[in-house]
């Protein structure tokens, strides 16, 4: 059997990536992020890409869509849920580029997506993944 450490890390193991990650948010974030759903895939989908005018798939590599925390309203029936997609591809590309950990990577990706689903300044982002580290 090949040993999995000469394989990129897939799908599965970028996504236990992410959910270490949302567990070391402090208490205070992770109330409310229950309702957040979490996707890992490969690459954004063309109509995502086309939506933010990227023609390279390989430039996203997290998206947050959903209403920031603050926007909402008790009105809001029927919308989707609020989502955070990270891209794994592109993701695996920074890594190899930029020689920082992987799980370091991948957190920075999540707290950024996490940063706008609270409508934080970049400073805050930046703040945060210093607790999250």
């Amino acid at each position: 059997m090949a040993d999995q450490a000469t394989y990129a890390p897939d799908l599965d193991r970028v996504e236990q990536l992410a959910r270490a990650a949302l567990e070391r948010l402090p208490a205070e974030f992770r109330a409310y992020l229950g309702d957040v759903v979490l996707r890992v895939e490969d690459f954004a989908d063309d109509a995502t890409l086309a939506q933010m005018g990227i023609e390279d798939p390989f430039e996203l590599t997290g998206l947050y869509s959903g209403r920031p925390v603050g926007d909402k309203s008790s009105i809001d029936s029927g919308a989707l849920p609020d989502m955070i997609h990270l891209y794994r591809r592109p993701i695996l590309d920074e890594w190899a580029e930029t020689g920082v950990s992987l799980e370091e990577l991948v957190t920075h990706v999540l707290v950024h997506e996490v940063g706008h689903h609270f409508g934080l300044s970049d400073a805050d982002m930046h703040a945060l993944e210093d607790l999250v580290g």
